[in-house]
């Protein structure tokens, strides 16, 4: 059964949700029957990528909040994080366009490292304070990963998989999500947010057992002459 994930790499709550997710598979007996799909979102496509500010600096400027306040704000998150054993600094989190860090996803994805890669990502940002727009720390990324120096750093320097970002991104607005996390799972419950282990057990407990009964069904075997509906006959 397969379960898409829509996800911006500079989401808090992605990583969380992420984790609390990852514990309801584990504890999913059919957990080998999963395959998960990670999908591209961007909270804030206008984003300029900027070393020079982290991000409570930016929150307070663009949200008009005071720096002490963006972060109480962010040491609150910080705590949700660490229940779920995540070790967040937003002190050292760099402002950062996500687009290339998508199309470095896709690149991972075609690889079968697509979870690894949102893993390194998610790391880099809100633990290590990395640059998640810049190619150097990307290409390095993606090395530790298993990827090809090479190939990530034609990926960066191309337009390669853009469309692939943009594809997903489209298919979110489609679908009418307006957030991230968002969970779909075959195609049918949506979980959006970072729900509790709970939540997500109970999604997966019933979005697999209508997936093991649509598959349960017997197949067809025509044979014989018959008409369509339009007349055609034979």
């Amino acid at each position: 059964m397969k379960i898409e994930i829509w996800s911006d790499v500079m989401c808090p709550f992605c990583y969380i949700g992420k984790r609390r997710f990852e514990d309801a598979l584990q504890q999913f007996a059919h957990k080998d029957e999963i395959e998960v799909e990670w999908k591209s979102f961007q909270l804030n496509p206008d984003m300029k990528t900027d070393p020079s500010l982290n991000i409570n600096q930016y929150l307070a400027d663009v949200k008009g909040w005071n720096l002490d306040y963006a972060q109480q704000m962010n040491a609150h998150v910080t705590e949700m994080a660490a229940q779920v054993g995540l070790a967040y600094d937003f002190d050292k989190a760099v402002v950062a366009n996500s687009f290339n860090a998508h199309r470095f996803s896709h690149l991972a994805k075609k690889h079968g490292l697509g979870n690894a890669a949102e893993e390194a990502l998610f790391r880099a940002y809100f633990t290590e304070g990395k640059n998640i727009d810049d190619k150097g720390t990307l290409t390095d990324l993606g090395v530790s990963i298993g990827l090809n120096a090479d190939d990530v750093k034609q990926t960066l320097d191309s337009n390669d998989f853009a469309d692939d970002v943009k594809h997903d991104i489209a298919e979110a607005q489609y679908l009418g999500i307006q957030g991230v996390p968002f969970f779909v799972m075959n195609s049918k419950y949506g979980v959006s947010g970072a729900q509790t282990v709970p939540v997500f057990t109970e999604t997966l407990e019933k979005s697999f057992s209508d997936w093991q009964l649509e598959n349960s069904k017997p197949k067809l075997t025509i044979k014989g002459e018959s008409c369509s509906p339009d007349g055609d006959c034979g």
